[in-house]
């Protein structure tokens, strides 16, 4: 077994699929937890301390996007969607959800441990200062951001992000006022190598207000044309 603090719960019917998974994420020095149904995945995520789920979308029973709605009512941990549908109506239904990334198959289990490793780095504390108070908290008005613990609150209320939102936001808020396009904002919060469509950009930047509407924070706005920015008043 890989000697690694960090658990991937790894879910597919298709036990083929997860002996190759589990032999690049091994490789990779992670450790695997294997489950091939949905219901096996909910048991085994209050079992163990899991870092990461890379979840099939297509499972008989409880199915990927189930077993996210769930996850989410109980944890933040990040979600990467594997699955053989590879429409983008798909692809955004399950970011609405709160998946931070997805990948169709057939996959290159180089370019999985990849992303797996992306989504790590954005989880790792940013070096930024830009608006802040220490090098791990960005304040913007009453939006508070720290970047060591993954917190997000506003007006003293906490508001529960996906990895991929928190690192939008967080970009955002380093330099209120500054508009970001779509490219500019995926390439700050997940990297140059990551590609996404500005329709899925779009659905993160939708979870995100919708988050921040429920403590009444109104601070991203549309600048049309041209893409997004914090709000500087």
């Amino acid at each position: 077994m890989a000697v690694n603090l960090k658990n991937i719960l790894v879910v597919d019917d298709d036990g083929h699929i997860r002996e190759v998974v589990r032999f690049a994420l091994e490789q990779a020095l992670f450790n695997v937890i294997e489950a091939k149904d949905g219901s096996e995945a909910l048991a085994l995520f209050q079992q163990y301390e899991i870092s990461l789920i890379v979840l099939d979308i297509t499972m008989p029973g409880i199915d990927g996007l189930d077993v996210c709605k769930q996850i989410r009512k109980l944890s933040k941990v990040p979600i990467i969607f594997l699955s053989s549908r590879d429409d983008e109506l798909d692809k955004v239904l399950g970011l609405e959800l709160g998946a931070d990334d997805y990948i169709s198959k057939p996959f290159s289990p180089r370019e999985l441990v990849a992303r797996i490793k992306a989504v790590f780095r954005r989880l790792a504390p940013s070096e930024s200062t830009t608006k802040t108070v220490s090098p791990s908290i960005v304040i913007h008005g009453q939006l508070s951001l720290n970047l060591h613990k993954h917190r997000c609150e506003y007006a003293g209320q906490e508001i529960i992000l996906t990895v991929t939102e928190f690192a939008m936001l967080s970009v955002m808020a380093c330099s209120p006022g500054r508009v970001f396009t779509r490219d500019q904002l995926v390439d700050a919060a997940c990297g140059e190598d990551h590609v996404i469509s500005d329709r899925t950009v779009d659905s993160h930047i939708r979870r995100i207000r919708k988050k921040l509407a429920s403590a009444n924070c109104d601070l991203v706005e549309t600048v049309y044309g041209l893409g997004y920015r914090m709000r500087d008043d």
